[in-house]
């Protein structure tokens, strides 16, 4: 499952799910400028209007994000009946400062922290039609009273609440990969099968688990889809076409209530790629450094496998490294990072982290916690390489300086990126394991360097004032 983007079109369905209306598609800023001047006043305060306008296009985006009319076998991406979804009146005026606000927000969206998917915003007039929501109405005094956009909106839904700016555009095309997918076959799709069947099968326990979820279409791979299958009524070949796809998507975001206010969440984990290809001796770049980042963190736990420096270069101690892994996780000793044993060792990796969450290495570096931080997310694992990036500016001018919150911002965003280029990261404005890992080492090195220059001697004799 890819992360969230903007649809450059959307296609309404003009009546109820199941009616016989037609579908209608158009550009989504214009959706999004046709539901505001259809469901508000042009006369509101505009950051009731804003609040109302981020709430619109959150809940249009968890709508095409969870494919929830498409997973469920309809041909459009959203209603325009009110009992299911927001007002569209087809070629409708539209207001000027409606249309001038949309233009500037139609790429933001509402996320809880630690979440990727849009927030399915849930919200309701407040005069006719009250719910858990936000008030449409009751927007507007609070406006009155002075409050920003946001405090509106964490008013209604909660402190927990984030606003992603400026998400990529992109064409609207459907998760289906085209083509069925069966055994035999190595790619992302795959993995997000495994991952959606491993989530539904906690409430439909016959359904059995795969492991390991690697994107390799194997045979606990094809009993769990032909499980899925009997399961729900679709023809048990094993193969996941179009219908067993999108209702695998459907059962998932129902279980995880993903289009709903109080969604369990995606995480980024589920979204993220994992190792593909091989690699082996001779090889170099970011993906031998998580390799070696993950070796690393098993050496200071297993006495068998040697701790190695996480350079980038798949040299003769990673190999050996492999080698000691591969024997202790029973697979062929051959020094080759395949598939397999990638999964081996990130799997026991993760492992090691959720099971201790202050772990450190053996130099006192604290450990990677497990997830890869992107700009809109919080948390204590931000607050900590917002600490490394905080006091490492007071050493390298290239770093900006910047405030430790726990959130990660644009700021911070922008001191990963010097900081990437600084030590010769590829920059991607993130931090995975390796941004994490030069930056707690630099950190580490230079606070113990701190420390033994305070208790150097100072050059000449102390004594007291008295004396």
């Amino acid at each position: 499952m890819a992360l969230p983007f903007i649809p450059e079109t959307i296609t309404v369905h003009l009546g109820r799910p199941e009616s016989a209306a037609r579908n209608v598609t158009v550009p989504f800023p214009d959706y999004i400028k046709n539901v505001a001047s259809s469901e508000i006043y042009p006369t509101w305060p505009e950051n009731a209007i804003r609040a109302n306008m981020y709430a619109q296009i959150s809940y249009a985006l968890n709508r095409v994000y969870t494919e929830w009319y498409r997973a469920q076998g309809y041909d459009f991406d959203i209603t325009n009946s009110t009992a299911f979804d927001q007002a569209y009146v087809h070629d409708r005026d539209i207001f000027d400062n409606i249309s001038r606000i949309a233009d500037e927000l139609f790429s933001d969206y509402l996320v809880r922290p630690g979440s990727v998917e849009p927030l399915f915003a849930q919200y309701c007039n407040g005069t006719t039609v009250t719910c858990n929501g936000l008030s449409q109405w009751g927007t507007v005094p609070l406006a009155e009273e002075g409050m920003t956009p946001f405090e509106i909106l964490t008013y209604f839904y909660g402190q927990n609440l984030e606003i992603v700016e400026n998400a990529p555009v992109a064409p609207n095309l459907g998760t289906y990969p085209g083509s069925p997918l069966r055994r035999g076959m190595i790619n992302e799709d795959v993995r997000t099968i495994q991952l959606r069947l491993n989530r539904i099968s906690s409430n439909y326990p016959l359904i059995p688990k795969i492991y390991p979820v690697n994107g390799a279409f194997d045979l606990s791979t094809e009993d769990a889809v032909k499980t899925f299958q009997q399961t729900f009524r679709l023809t048990a070949d094993g193969i996941v076409g179009k219908a067993t796809w999108y209702r695998i998507a459907y059962l998932y975001t129902s279980i995880k209530r993903l289009a709903e206010l109080n969604s369990e969440g995606l995480s980024l984990q589920e979204v993220t790629p994992v190792l593909t290809g091989v690699l082996q001796r001779g090889d170099r770049g970011d993906q031998v450094r998580l390799v070696q980042y993950y070796l690393s963190v098993l050496g200071t736990y297993y006495a068998e496998i040697p701790v190695i420096a996480d350079d980038g270069i798949f040299g003769e101690q990673t190999e050996q490294a492999v080698i000691a892994a591969q024997k202790l996780f029973g697979l062929t000793p051959d020094g080759i990072v395949g598939e397999q044993t990638w999964n081996a060792i990130y799997s026991s990796y993760l492992t090691i982290v959720q099971a201790n969450p202050n772990l450190t290495t053996a130099d006192g570096v604290p450990v990677f916690p497990g997830r890869i931080m992107i700009e809109g997310m919080s948390g204590a694992d931000v607050e900590q390489a917002q600490t490394f990036l905080a006091f490492l500016s007071g050493i390298y001018p290239e770093i900006p300086e910047i405030p430790v919150t726990g959130y990660f911002g644009e700021r911070t965003r922008e001191a990963v990126i010097a900081a990437q280029e600084l030590f010769g990261l590829t920059v991607t404005g993130t931090i995975g394991p390796a941004t994490w890992d030069i930056l707690a080492e630099q950190y580490e090195t230079a606070t113990r360097g701190a420390q033994t220059a305070q208790q150097q001697y100072p050059g000449y004799v102390l004594q007291s004032q008295e004396e």
